[in-house]
């Protein structure tokens, strides 16, 4: 969730305000940024849109590094 966090970085938004926006506690907010949870189909659309970008963009490297490691 590299990308996620860079990009939540950058614009200087807080994992409180981001999980206020997805309506989610900031706990499930962090554990997805984390990797420790995965991303709801739904909540990958909302986030692609705040960030005005792609669901791949946000999660492609990320699933396609994990998916390198299992084989």
């Amino acid at each position: 969730m590299y990308e996620l966090k860079k990009l939540r970085n950058q614009q200087r938004y807080s994992c409180e305000y981001m999980a206020k926006v997805l309506n989610i506690s900031k706990t499930y907010y962090w554990q997805i940024e984390n990797g420790t949870r995965r991303v709801p189909y739904n909540i990958a659309i909302k986030l692609a849109e705040f960030f005005h970008t792609t669901p791949d963009y946000l999660f492609y490297e990320d699933t396609k590094n994990k998916l390198e490691k299992k084989l």
